[in-house]
């Protein structure tokens, strides 16, 4: 679901209940997905995202990095872990409509709001975090002590103990100490003060911005009673900025999406490490927007809402969000730190070549084999009149342009494109074909002349495969050659292409960073379509084609039965002669 963008006022925001206590935000919570964002009490009013992941409700107190004020410039930075954002708007956001785990430890995906029923009471650290007057004149009105003895008696104590007038109700403890105060303290402060005095969202009120975020929002405290901690622990990681030296500032813009992520942070894994899992680059199974919690295959209201997408969005656009969620799925961008753990190298491309990658190469072929059965459903399915489906052909031959080396450059959405339009049931719709030539002869003539030898030479292991020309490279080959599969031909020219196929396994696993900084640069400034995103990922074509109950068949039974479907429809479309 996409999140509303209405700039830095996240109260106006639905998903933003207010001041909520935990209990009332967990029984508001009701299935895996369902997120809200509150005002936690017990943690001085900080921001913290609440989100039910398997069966648990789990809570994430959001950090607040505060920058030195500059023109046009974001008064602080809100970060969960890996990134830091100008707004908690563009947190959710991007937490939202990228499908990403809140944290790596927990793998909790938000992607359904709780929306909030009812105007709410902005609280005092609501206006602090929207930078009202309120925050910053009442730590003026505070009293300071001073060297008089009898200023030192009131350190420590709450206003309660002295009351005055203009004094705030708010204790001391929750109030943050001021550069000038000196630390006596004549009675001890509770640990819970204490801590809440070094809250990140207070930092706005240090002269220039910390070096880095506190660890403090991490810190799992155990409260009187004895109940077990209710926050999640996150991990925030520092940006470093080349040239900075350490302790001498923070970065004072937006941080990228996930798929522009620092390029040291790569470099720095470089070195292999013994694997001790096999990794899936597969998304959690999260509801999708398009799809119920349960859905038959090929729903026509699905297969029509699509239509109506992809139609919305031109080739090039298309195959930007094709190209980032092939790489994602193929390891090559947004692979987190454990996952470089487990499998022992920095990318998916390093990960398909070696033994304990089998379970990602089955990914791979799953995903190359439900685009293509996509694709050729699109152009079969057209039962109206000629020119509709020769207008679909001419759309997936577009597409495939815009996917081909040079443009964007992603080889495994090229290859799954030319597999829909050369598959039998397609390549056989003779009438389809001639009015494609007639009404859209530019296409034909590019199919026919340039997209048919460029995918022959790429699955015999000749074609183009440069990262720069290339973002992702055609893995298809070598993952079948490592899956067991036998090359067709005669003897010689087999063998001849499973050595080609082999030594650009090995070349892929070499330019692994160069194919991750391609893929990058092409993707730098893009924003893409919750809704198309979501359609091109596997699991979401998974469901579409075989429905909630068929797509846990085995592979081959699938596909066997799914073939049958389109044969079907082929016939039906220009039945034999």
């Amino acid at each position: 679901m996409q999140v509303q963008q209405d700039g830095e006022d996240f109260a106006s925001q639905p998903w933003y209940h207010g001041p909520l206590s935990r209990q009332k935000a967990e029984a508001l919570l009701q299935q895996d997905g369902d997120f809200l964002v509150r005002a936690s009490r017990s943690q001085g009013g900080h921001p913290v995202i609440s989100c039910r992941w398997q069966g648990s409700a789990l809570h994430f107190e959001v950090l607040r990095v505060a920058l030195r004020p500059r023109p046009g410039r974001p008064t602080a930075l809100f970060q969960l872990e890996d990134e830091r954002f100008p707004s908690l708007p563009s947190l959710v956001r991007s937490y939202v409509t990228g499908q990403r785990p809140l944290s790596q430890a927990t793998g909790a995906v938000a992607s359904r709001p709780v929306i909030r029923q009812g105007p709410i009471r902005r609280s005092f650290s609501e206006d602090t975090l929207l930078g009202s007057p309120a925050r910053i004149e009442l730590p003026r009105a505070r009293k300071r002590s001073d060297s008089q003895p009898a200023g030192l008696d009131h350190m420590g104590r709450s206003r309660e103990d002295h009351p005055g007038p203009g004094d705030s109700a708010v204790p001391i403890c929750a109030l943050p100490r001021m550069g000038s105060d000196p630390m006596l303290l004549k009675t001890p402060a509770s640990l819970g003060c204490v801590i809440d005095s070094l809250r990140a969202s207070d930092g706005q009120l240090h002269a220039k911005a910390p070096t880095k975020p506190p660890r403090t929002p991490s810190l799992l405290l155990h409260d009187a009673s004895g109940r077990p901690p209710t926050y999640c622990e996150l991990v925030p990681r520092v940006p470093s900025a080349q040239g900075t030296p350490p302790g001498h500032g923070s970065p004072e813009t937006e941080a990228p999406p996930w798929w522009e992520a620092n390029k040291e942070e790569e470099e720095e894994n470089r070195s292999f490490a013994r694997p001790k899992a096999e990794v899936s680059f597969w998304p959690p199974n999260n509801p999708f927007c398009l799809l119920g919690p349960q859905n038959r295959p090929l729903e026509p209201k699905v297969l029509s809402t699509l239509r109506d997408l992809f139609l919305e969005h031109h080739p090039g656009s298309t195959a930007l969000h094709l190209l980032l969620v092939d790489c994602q799925a193929t390891g090559l961008l947004g692979v987190t730190k454990a996952q470089r753990g487990a499998m022992g190298v920095a990318s998916g491309l390093e990960l398909l070549t070696l033994p304990h990658g089998h379970r990602l190469r089955l990914e791979l072929l799953e995903r190359h084999e439900a685009l293509a059965l996509a694709g050729a459903l699109a152009v079969l399915g057209c039962a109206g009149p000629l020119e509709e489906r020769a207008a679909t052909l001419r759309g997936l031959v577009e597409l495939a342009l815009a996917l081909r080396p040079g443009a964007a450059g992603d080889l495994p959405g090229l290859a799954a494109v030319m597999g829909a339009l050369l598959m039998p049931q397609v390549s056989r719709l003779e009438r389809t074909w001639r009015q494609l030539r007639r009404s859209h002869t530019e296409a034909a003539l590019a199919f026919e002349q340039e997209l048919k030898p460029l995918m022959r030479a790429l699955d015999e292991g000749a074609g183009p495969c440069e990262p720069g020309e290339v973002a992702l490279p055609h893995v298809v080959p070598a993952v079948r050659l490592l899956e067991g599969e036998e090359l067709p031909g005669p003897l010689d020219e087999s063998c001849e292409r499973l050595l080609r196929t082999l030594h650009r396994a090995r070349q892929m696993a070499r330019d692994a960073p160069k194919f991750r900084e391609a893929a990058a640069r092409r993707l730098r400034g893009f924003r893409p379509n919750p809704q198309l995103r979501e359609a091109l990922t596997t699991g979401f074509v998974q469901r579409l084609l075989w429905g909630s109950r068929g797509v846990g068949a085995p592979q081959a039974t699938r596909l066997e039965k799914f073939q049958r479907v389109l044969s079907v429809l082929s016939q039906r479309l220009e039945p034999d002669v």
